[in-house]
């Protein structure tokens, strides 16, 4: 058991499973003892390489190492760090509080200013503009890529961590590659991803190009990776993990994850063994059409059952080449399960005549026996028709706009994925023509584009708006860490 010294970080050799480090000041010496996983022992404390790809299954803990790794270096050198997502308005609860997390867990956390200063060993942190403030002048900032030129007027970055890195479009990574450069000073980018698709700019940029016949082109053996967890190609640190690699993950989470295979083997190779393959093609594997007879009767009892409080209804809004579709849903969240049940789909009307319709005027009667019933819903529609949505709750319909931000398609897409199983009942033949074969569009590149479709799905907007105010777990953003670093 030797000892591996990192610039002040005094560090236990790999075969000891507890890395410590003693942080000093000119007043204050802190130890610390943190536990890091043996699969990442060698990524935390490697800043040999300009580049470094992380890729893994759901729970594996690539983001929590890619914290420890940040934090003992901003406190190692003064640096700034850029922490980069593609949607900006999932930062904070994500990767700003995973390193608020991690910084708890060593006990250099604060957001009081009274205990940060340069004698002082707290790190603060601000929720309001979320950042980090180390004492010896080292800082964490966060932007997202859905507002590109704010992050190319920053000065000063020499670490960036870009999370989801599949997301982010690779206009933008090589906009970050070439704009971002600190004179006299080593520059990493960290990125971190699930191998969803070798479709997407990650696996043919590291792994296997295309040349312009449609030829690949092998850059590195991705079976290699898989077996080695970890090798270096033209100057790039790649790394692989899976859930087994987490000694914290709860054996119920690891079995929630096998149980995947059962409905989705392209996601369970993604989620189980950090493997790529052809999820991220099809948006929706998870589909099924329910089956005339028992099933369909089967189906419609367990609707009954969940009752008024589990129905949504989401409203989209089309005319010429587009089409209003209005869909009314049942949500199991307990079995993640999605229902759609009632569709009326329709272009080429105006909003009187549609209003009128006997569908419409049933779901208006169906929302209106959910808040007689103490079930407080709505018809959630698109916000961009304003005028449209203040005509119908002029006469009488139960509506409200949906909350719409910057990268929303994306968040919602991803939010209709994260259910187990979504059911279309055999009547609404048109989200079942929409949906069922669903795939995303690509770049001219071939990356996947995750919030665009090979179609204009209206039922698709239509049931992000009904889950407007719907929260489903999503299995690989939950942390199995205690604050005493588990």
């Amino acid at each position: 058991m030797g000892i591996k010294t990192i610039g002040g970080i005094y560090h236990n050799s790999p075969t000891a499973f507890r890395p410590g480090g003693r942080v000093r000041s000119t007043k204050t010496v802190l130890e610390i003892n943190k536990p890091v996983a043996s699969a990442f022992d060698d990524f935390v404390f490697n800043w040999d390489y300009e580049q470094y790809l992380l890729v893994g299954g759901y729970g594996s803990g690539k983001s929590y190492s890619i914290a420890i790794k940040l934090i003992l270096k901003m406190l190692e050198e003064k640096r700034k760090c850029l922490v980069v997502r593609q949607v900006f308005g999932t930062m904070r609860d994500s990767c700003f509080s995973l390193i608020c997390e991690v910084l708890d867990s060593m006990g250099l956390l604060t957001t009081d200013r009274s205990q940060f200063g340069p004698y002082k060993c707290k790190v603060l942190a601000t929720k309001s503009s979320m950042g980090f403030q180390f004492p010896n002048g080292s800082e964490i900032i966060f932007k997202g890529m859905d507002n590109p030129e704010k992050v190319k007027s920053i000065n000063g970055i020499s670490i960036v961590w870009i999370e989801e890195a599949s997301e982010v479009k690779f206009s933008a990574y090589e906009e970050l590659l070439g704009r971002l450069r600190t004179p006299d000073v080593s520059m990493h980018f960290i990125l971190s991803c699930n191998p969803v698709s070798k479709n997407n700019w990650i696996y043919r940029h590291f792994f296997a190009s295309l040349d312009d016949k449609g030829i690949e082109h092998p850059i590195v053996d991705e079976q290699k990776l898989y077996e080695n967890g970890c090798l270096v190609h033209d100057g790039v640190y790649y790394h692989h993990s899976t859930p087994s690699d987490n000694p914290w993950l709860p054996p119920k989470y690891l079995a929630r994850l096998n149980r995947i295979k059962e409905y989705d083997v392209d996601l369970y190779m993604v989620a189980r063994w950090g493997q790529f393959g052809a999820n991220g093609v099809k948006v929706l594997p998870q589909l099924r059409v329910v089956r005339r007879g028992m099933p369909e009767q089967h189906i419609r009892e367990h609707i009954r059952r969940l009752g008024y409080e589990s129905m949504y209804f989401g409203f989209d809004f089309g005319f010429e080449e587009s089409f209003n579709a209005v869909i009314s849903m049942s949500v199991d969240i307990e079995k993640q399960e999605l229902i759609v049940w009632d569709e009326v789909y329709m272009n080429h009307v105006t909003d009187p005549d549609f209003a009128a319709l006997p569908e419409m005027q049933r779901v208006k009667e169906r929302v209106l026996k959910c808040r007689e019933a103490g079930a407080n819903k709505s018809i959630v529609c698109d916000s961009a028709e304003p005028k449209a949505i203040q005509y119908y709750r002029q006469i009488g319909f139960p509506v409200r706009a949906a909350n719409k931000f910057a990268g929303s398609r994306l968040e919602s897409t991803r939010k209709v994925k994260r259910f187990q199983r979504i059911y279309v009942m055999p009547e609404c033949t048109n989200t079942i023509r929409e949906l069922k074969d669903l795939t995303y569009a690509t770049a001219k590149n071939g990356d996947i584009v995750h919030d665009q479709f090979s179609i204009d799905p209206h039922s698709f907007s239509a049931i992000w708006y009904a889950l407007d105010q719907v929260t489903v777990a999503d299995l690989k953003d939950r942390k199995y860490y205690s604050k005493k670093g588990k």
